[in-house]
């Protein structure tokens, strides 16, 4: 069907859809920004032991995402492909999220255990509720713009919710644990997976699949891995999903760190991630931005803001002006909101893409987008851990200049190299050879 079809959606099912993201952002934001903080400084960990954590979830979610982009690929079911595992593994997902939480008075070793399998299991579910998001939104429409909306809602919601984690997650680990940061953590996170597990029921309910190519076959694994070689934008928005996550791994969980040891004042966190509200300019700029330019050339121009961005926050952080350095997470919460808000959109595109090469495996193809996410969020904290335990970073104590550095190193410089080379990876996105397959 031509891109010119009707749109297909109503509104309650747009903002449904969009709160699917919300749904899942309330837990693995939790994850993303502060985990590798609970487990150094709360649970009683070594940052070595959470770096080769990071590392086995990693390539397990990498396998994973895999795994799960086969099972929707070949299920058929009265619910459609994607969407009945909304249903099957929410209540999963949100109950391993909390025990990923609680703390155990076990042995060191005991304790580790209990991380690995917790946290390895939540990796899995986290895959099987959040990558149908992506898989099924080529199947809802096939009118470009109403992909772009449907895509934009998604991250409106999602990215909202990221900012409410992110400022409100400290204060209700006061709240609830009135200085216990164990029981603080275990309530907050209680609070998130129920109202998450709502949201993706309510996702269940409301949205639909509709639109699918009854004339091509779902091939062979081998067959499909074989034809992905030629489609050549969806391994650029591999890459770049990739190099995305791993600097907003990287980033967000070492502002905590920076507040905490570089300044001196934990309780500035909430401030500073306050700011990342501004990547809600950037998801609704999209919808403008894309009527007069192609969502690449938009997707290049939101890299250039974060990029900017970052080079002020090294300004703010290596001249102490703190003003200065919350201006430039602002600017570069614009520019990461346009880049996240077009991820699914641009993933989309390439499934498309894909089925006008025979290629109907909306599964596999959209596991990209988990499988930048689970890559970079591991490579990420594997460099954050990993450089902490070099430079002698001990829990709770006053650091060494060693870890301080280590510290600005992640919080400023690794970003700014990761963005130049976001940039230069997606000039090689070829988004006339889909538009002329589709059109067609």
């Amino acid at each position: 069907m031509r891109a010119s079809a009707e749109w297909s959606t109503r509104w309650p099912e747009r903002i449904s859809y969009g709160l699917s993201d919300a749904a899942d952002n309330l837990i693995f934001q939790m994850m993303t920004t502060y985990l590798l903080f609970f487990y150094t400084d709360v649970y009683g960990l070594t940052p070595s032991a959470v770096a080769i954590l990071f590392v086995v979830a990693r390539v397990a979610d990498v396998v994973e995402s895999f795994i799960i982009g086969i099972m929707i690929d070949h299920t058929h079911s009265r619910f459609g492909k994607s969407r009945p595992f909304f249903l099957w593994y929410s209540v999963p997902y949100v109950a391993f999220a909390i025990l990923t939480f609680v703390t155990p008075n076990f042995s060191y070793g005991g304790k580790l255990i209990w991380a690995y399998v917790t946290y390895l299991g939540l990796g899995f579910l986290y895959t099987a509720v959040n990558l149908p998001i992506t898989s099924i939104l080529p199947t809802m429409s096939q009118n470009t713009r109403e992909l772009t909306l449907l895509g934009v809602i998604r991250q409106f919601f999602g990215s909202s919710v990221q900012i409410v984690v992110a400022v409100f997650t400290l204060p209700l680990v006061w709240l609830f644990g009135h200085g216990n940061q164990q029981k603080g953590f275990l309530g907050t996170i209680i609070v998130f997976g129920a109202i998450s597990l709502v949201l993706i029921l309510n996702t269940f309910i409301h949205v639909r699949e509709r639109f699918s190519n009854p004339h091509i076959a779902h091939q062979p694994v081998k067959v499909v891995l074989t034809m992905l070689r030629h489609n050549q934008p969806w391994i650029v928005m591999s890459i770049v999903i990739f190099m995305y996550w791993l600097v907003t791994a990287i980033k967000n969980q070492t502002t905590i760190y920076y507040f905490k040891y570089t300044l001196g004042n934990e309780g500035l966190v909430p401030w500073a991630n306050g700011f990342t509200l501004a990547a809600l300019i950037g998801v609704l700029m999209i919808i403008r931005l894309t009527d007069h330019q192609s969502k690449k050339k938009t997707m290049l121009h939101g890299i250039l803001i974060a990029l900017a961005g970052q080079a002020i926050i090294a300004v703010g952080v290596y001249a102490k002006w703190l003003w200065v350095l919350f201006g430039g997470v602002f600017i570069n919460s614009i520019g990461n909101g346009i880049i996240i808000g077009l991820v699914s959109i641009m993933i989309a595109d390439t499934i498309r893409y894909g089925a006008s090469m025979g290629i109907q495996a909306e599964g596999i193809l959209a596991s990209t987008d988990d499988f930048g996410v689970n890559f970079g969020l591991g490579m990420g904290g594997l460099i954050t851990a990993g450089l902490f335990h070099l430079s002698g970073y001990v829990a709770n104590h006053s650091q060494n200049a060693a870890t301080l550095v280590m510290i600005n190193w992640n919080y400023v410089w690794i970003p700014l190299v990761i963005y130049a080379a976001m940039y230069v990876v997606l000039n090689l996105y070829d988004e006339q050879r889909i538009l002329d397959a589709v059109e067609k």
